[in-house]
């Protein structure tokens, strides 16, 4: 008989003690990271079918485009010796590079829906033109005679083949020859096309050819000029212009933008003539990013064309703020609790808890279909609403309810303004929390914390 009066006096004691709440709430938020973590494996899988669907589209129309040259490329023949002694003789390629180049585009761009999707796609109209003005052998330590000029080829580097839309007709000087499809050598490009050029040794020439190409969001060129020119326009709003090299002029307006870029061979780490990989081996190890055999060296620069809104971004960005949120939500009712001597059961912090996370769930699945600011409002007020209601039935009071109600409007407001000022993010998210403690430290100044249990 005396069993039942020790664990109702047990239970009394845990109900009122602040320690075992304080560690259970502790307990309750570690708990909560596990639905947490699992928000951001979710975003992550969501970003990834998204991916997918845009990588299916371009894949038939055209991907990430890159482009670099024209390159003269004239073969030679050397002897080297094998393993066995014996003399092999070997053709390679001296290349040479263009002493002007001169890149004028319009990009008009479209948008294509793959599902709830959006695929960002463009088919731009490139003018270039530009002149050899002779080939200096000394300076790749050979002379004319030993080169096969009668054997050689201009080749243009296109990193994805399948976006050329019309035939490549290149005047050199008062001829017309058309480009054909393949490089003969994969020193310099990994994929595009070629043309073979019966050129004089002393040059110099002028080409001009019109490339007509589809791609997706990027669009990338190699500065193989001794003086590179280049010049986009489109009426694509939010433009992201990236690379080595940032443009000289620029503007972005509410009907598009144009921008133009120079750049100089002194910008560059490699030379205008060389052998072989000349430009990769100049530097860095080999990167294939962008289907080319240079490297970073190659110092690509151009445009890519944005979405207004990536709602994946967004919302891990919001999904980081959440265990800080739960914390804070956790806080005020632990000091409703305490203030009001109204024990709350931590089932029902638990509860509260998952409407928090709820909430991240709910704007990653509105914003796929809305605009992102639509998809917080939307989800901020039905979690607002499902917790002001269910603390009213906890409280049992209607001004607690709203005290609920407006202290999470405001931290919903507060993480919203965070998500907006992204070079501020930092300072104003630490000079709120030090508000929010202070607001604490104030309201509970004059709480003797070794009596409230009595």
């Amino acid at each position: 008989m005396e069993i039942t009066p020790f664990f109702e006096r047990l239970n009394n004691w845990a109900r009122k003690s602040i320690v075992i709440k304080l560690i259970t709430i502790g307990i309750l938020i570690l708990i909560l990271l596990i639905p947490s973590s699992m928000l951001t494996s979710l975003i992550y899988e969501r970003q990834t079918i998204r991916n997918g669907a845009i990588s299916e589209v371009s894949s038939k129309w055209g991907e990430e485009q890159t482009l670099g040259g024209p390159v003269v490329s004239v073969p030679y023949v050397y002897v080297q010796v094998n393993d066995k002694g014996a003399k092999e003789y070997l053709t390679a390629f001296a290349h040479f590079l263009p002493d002007e180049l001169k890149i004028t585009g319009k990009i008009v761009p479209e948008k294509r829906y793959r599902g709830i999707y959006v695929v960002v796609l463009y088919n731009v109209i490139l003018e270039i033109e530009g002149s050899f003005n002779g080939f200096n052998c000394q300076a790749i330590g050979m002379q004319k005679d030993q080169l096969q000029f009668e054997n050689a080829f201009l080749s243009i580097g296109i990193s994805d083949m399948k976006g050329i839309r019309e035939n490549i007709h290149c005047a050199v000087n008062d001829s017309v020859f058309d480009f054909g499809p393949g490089i003969p050598t994969h020193d310099i490009f990994a994929s595009g096309a070629s043309m073979p050029l019966n050129v004089d040794k002393t040059g110099p020439f002028k080409f001009k050819f019109r490339l007509n190409l589809n791609g997706s969001s990027d669009l990338l060129f190699a500065p193989f000029g001794k003086e590179t020119y280049v010049s986009l326009s489109s009426t694509w709003q939010d433009p992201e212009f990236f690379g080595s090299f940032l443009p000289n002029e620029r503007k972005v307006n509410s009907s598009g933008f144009s921008a133009s870029w120079k750049v100089l061979q002194l910008n560059r780490n490699y030379p205008q003539q060389g052998k072989g990989d000349f430009i990769k081996t100049s530097g860095q190890p080999v990167n294939t990013e962008y289907g080319y055999n240079g490297n970073n060296n190659t110092a690509f620069f151009g445009v890519r064309l944005l979405l207004p809104v990536d709602e994946y971004q967004k919302t891990t960005r919001s999904a980081k703020y959440d265990i800080m949120f739960i914390f804070i939500t956790f806080l005020v009712f632990f000091f409703s609790e305490v203030l009001k001597k109204k024990s709350i059961h931590p089932i029902q912090y638990l509860l509260v808890g998952f409407a928090i996370t709820l909430f991240y769930i709910l704007l990653l699945a509105f914003s796929e279909h809305v605009l992102f600011n639509w998809a917080y409002l939307w989800a901020s007020l039905i979690i607002i609403l499902l917790v002001s209601f269910y603390s009213k039935s906890v409280f049992r009071s209607l001004s607690m309810a709203g005290l609920v109600t407006g202290i999470l409007a405001i931290l919903y407001i507060f993480f919203y303004s965070l998500l907006q000022l992204q070079d501020y993010a930092l300072l104003m998210g630490s000079l709120g929390l030090l508000l929010i403690l202070a607001v604490i430290m104030y309201l509970t100044r004059n709480i003797d914390w070794y009596k409230i249990n009595k």
